[in-house]
């Protein structure tokens, strides 16, 4: 009689496999959301760290003198777990822009765009694909990205900073929807969905850095990761594709699907 020996139950399933296994669910789900991304009709894209290298409001609070006491107020935020909202209001109250001092910064400032997203969303347009700048951002200061970019402003989703009459800082518009973040019916998942009802779009895509951009998947049909800028890992860590190169995005959109089928 010829004995076989039998694996133990702890052993019965090599530690290879079982690596393999999860590497191959993981890769599955990225040809997923790359089959998504190529019929997207519409793609949102966040504008702080992933259009632009820079962040505008740092930049905004360097430029009045407040830098530091801002990033102060942002790190004391962020540990409290305060809302965006909040977040917002607080950095703001420190930096108090009027009108003229806004405009002036703008007229000096030229937008450091990503390298790569021109040809990206070059290439997005030419395929007649909408492409959308949304931001937690200030619209001024995202105007002119967008026209860089031939993004005309009606598809700039962003906040509104408000001023009296004689141009001094009154705070900002609250009934935008990215002025706050945490739920599906506001900031960036809520964009989306109103996108997904005005236009009637079958494919929403939406790209960033950020947990309010990551947050936006669902009603997002898929949420591509980007850090090419900075990257925080508890975003890449949600993301199912994360790129740190806008020419990955781009030549994907080359790959034939029929090549899947």
């Amino acid at each position: 009689m010829i004995r076989v020996a039998l694996p133990t139950a702890a052993s019965a399933i090599p530690r290879s496999i079982s690596t393999s296994v999860g590497e191959s669910i993981s890769k599955n789900q990225e040809e997923e959301i790359k089959r998504v991304w190529r019929k997207a009709d519409a793609v949102c894209f966040d504008v702080d760290s992933t259009v632009c290298q820079d962040e505008g409001i740092d930049e905004l609070a360097a430029y009045l003198g407040v830098g530091e006491a801002v990033a102060n107020v942002t790190r004391t935020a962020m540990n409290g777990n305060a809302r965006f909202r909040e977040a917002l209001a607080a950095r703001l109250q420190v930096m108090k822009p009027n009108h003229e001092q806004l405009e002036h910064f703008v007229n000096i400032t030229k937008p450091k765009l990503t390298v790569g997203i021109r040809e990206l969303i070059g290439r997005l347009h030419a395929r007649g694909t909408h492409v959308y700048l949304v931001s937690g951002g200030f619209r001024r200061l995202i105007l002119p990205v967008a026209e860089l970019l031939g993004i005309d402003k009606s598809r700039i989703y962003a906040n509104e900073i408000l001023f009296d009459k004689q141009g001094n800082y009154h705070g900002f518009d609250t009934s935008e929807l990215t002025s706050d973040s945490g739920s599906k019916e506001t900031g960036k998942p809520a964009v989306i969905a109103l996108l997904k009802r005005k236009y009637q779009y079958k494919t929403v895509v939406m790209v960033g850095d950020g947990a309010t951009d990551a947050e936006a998947a669902p009603p997002a049909d898929a949420f591509i990761g980007f850090g090419g800028n900075v990257v925080r890992e508890g975003v890449k860590a949600r993301a199912k594709w994360y790129v740190t190169d806008f020419d990955v995005l781009r030549k994907d959109l080359e790959h034939d699907d029929s090549d899947d089928e």
